[in-house]
């Protein structure tokens, strides 16, 4: 949930009193012109910006109850709650199993066995488990790129997290790979709250269940993706839908 949120980078404010509450076991869209606050917003709700200098954020952001911006937080806790995939795959470049285990260990090296485990759950939930099961020690670089991005996800899945944030996941994809990573956006949705960012308004359309329209740092309106569509209740999203600008 987020509560009157503005972001500042030094003194140009990027997002504007944004209220808002992102359904659990759903994909909500956020949709909008280039340069409107989308990224800035998916990236303000693991902490992602504090790395920017200059950033200054007002309001709450409540997970779980909890503002994110609290000071008892536990900044590595936060980003394995809430996970980010980019707009790029960008797997390490270790082997596939290695990519995979990399959260679990960093967060307490459990024992081989429990590894092996978490590994067949994450490879499975992205439904890469049967293509990649015999070479597992072969370089994660070696995938192709709609495989480096499920892998990406699965690296998220192994930390058992709450959120996944989605910047735009298949913009270097082709057509039938972004068909493939929405039919398992699809599957993940059953266990997992999902926050996209897309310019892609066949995308946002087919794939979610919520739609956020943006437009100059404000969050305009946020609803079902079929009224968004049809019956915006703000013209500026009916201009930005129908084409006028965008």
């Amino acid at each position: 949930m987020l509560r009157r949120l503005n972001l500042f980078y030094g003194t140009f404010q990027a997002l504007k009193d944004i209220d808002a509450t992102f359904p659990r076991q759903a994909i909500t869209a956020l949709i909008g012109p280039s340069g409107c606050g989308k990224s800035t917003l998916l990236r303000t709700l693991n902490r992602m910006n504090d790395l920017i200098e200059g950033v200054r954020i007002e309001g709450q952001v409540l997970i779980d109850g909890q503002d994110i911006f609290g000071p008892d937080v536990v900044l590595t806790e936060l980003r394995k709650k809430v996970g980010m995939v980019f707009q790029r795959p960008n797997p390490f470049p270790l082997s596939i199993y290695d990519n995979v285990v990399y959260g679990p260990r960093l967060h307490g090296r459990p024992p081989k066995a429990e590894l092996e485990e978490i590994l067949g759950r994450a490879l499975t939930g992205v439904q890469m488990w049967d293509e990649v099961k015999d070479r597992l020690k072969t370089s994660a670089l070696s995938l192709t790129e709609e495989q480096q991005q499920r892998l990406c996800i699965a690296r998220l899945l192994a930390v058992s997290p709450e959120i996944l944030l989605m910047d735009e996941p298949c913009s270097a994809l082709d057509p039938m790979a972004t068909l493939r990573i929405e039919e398992l956006m699809q599957e993940l949705k059953k266990n997992y709250t999902i926050i996209i960012v897309t310019h892609n308004m066949q995308q946002a359309a087919r794939a979610s269940d919520l739609s956020g329209f943006m437009y100059l740092g404000e969050l305009i309106e946020l609803g079902p993706t079929g009224e968004i569509f049809t019956r915006p209740q703000d013209s500026r999203t009916e201009d930005y839908i129908t084409g006028k600008y965008g």
